[in-house]
C-alpha cells in the first residue's frame, strides 16, 4: 500500500513536470511564431474582418476608419465623408484598434491575392494614368494638392492646383517633385480610389 502511494506520487510528479515542460514548449513555439508575423500581415487580416482603427501619422496628424485595402508597403483606410487615405507603412506611428481586433491580427498570416503584393509605386503610377486629383500630406505636416503627373520607383511629380478645379495648364500653380519617403498620405476620392 505505501508503494502504492509512492508510485502515485512519483507518476504526478512525473505528469506535473511533463505538462510544465509542454506548456514551456507552447509558449516558446508562440513566441518563435509571432516573431515571423509582420505589420503586413496583421493588417490583411485587419483588412479582411474591416476592423476600424485609428493610424496615428508621423505628420502628426491621424486617421480613422476601416481598414479596405493593404499592399506591400501601404493601406488604405475609408473615411468620412466618402474619401480614402493611402498610407505608406514608414508614416504610421502607431494604429490603435479595439482588443479583440488587435488579438485577432496577431494570429497570422492572410491574403495572398496580387492587390497584397502591389507597392505604393504601383498605386501612385494608377492615380497619374486615371488622372485623379490628390490631397498629399507630407511629412512636416504640409499638405499640397493636385494632379499626379507621373511617377518613378521612388518619386512622383504633382501638378499642384486646388482640389476642385480640373488639371488644366491654366489652374496649375506650380509643380513638385516629391519622394515616397516624404508622403504621409495620399488622400483620394472614394469614388476615384480604385481599390
Amino acid at each position: 500500500m505505501r508503494w502504492d502511494r509512492l508510485f502515485d506520487d512519483l507518476e504526478a510528479q512525473a505528469s506535473a513536470e511533463w505538462e510544465a515542460e509542454r506548456a514551456a514548449l507552447a509558449s516558446e513555439s508562440e513566441r518563435v511564431r509571432l516573431s515571423r508575423v509582420t505589420l503586413r500581415d496583421r493588417l490583411l487580416l485587419l483588412r479582411e474582418v474591416t476592423a476600424h482603427v485609428r493610424a496615428d501619422l508621423t505628420a502628426g496628424s491621424g486617421i480613422e476608419g476601416p481598414v479596405i485595402a493593404v499592399g506591400a508597403d501601404w493601406l488604405a483606410v475609408e473615411r468620412v465623408p466618402s474619401s480614402v487615405s493611402i498610407v505608406p507603412f514608414s508614416a504610421v506611428v502607431s494604429l490603435r484598434m479595439p482588443h479583440a481586433d488587435l488579438l485577432r491580427s496577431a494570429a497570422g498570416r492572410a491574403g495572398g491575392a496580387l492587390r497584397d503584393r502591389l507597392d505604393l509605386g504601383f498605386v501612385v503610377r494608377d492615380l497619374a494614368r486615371r488622372r485623379v486629383p490628390v490631397l498629399a500630406e507630407l511629412i512636416p505636416g504640409t499638405v499640397v494638392t493636385g494632379t499626379v503627373d507621373r511617377a518613378g520607383a521612388d518619386h512622383f511629380d504633382l501638378a499642384v492646383h486646388d482640389l476642385d478645379t480640373a488639371r488644366h495648364p491654366s489652374a496649375v500653380s506650380g509643380y513638385r517633385m516629391i519622394p515616397f519617403a516624404a508622403v504621409t498620405q495620399l488622400v483620394v476620392a472614394a469614388d476615384d480610389a480604385g481599390l
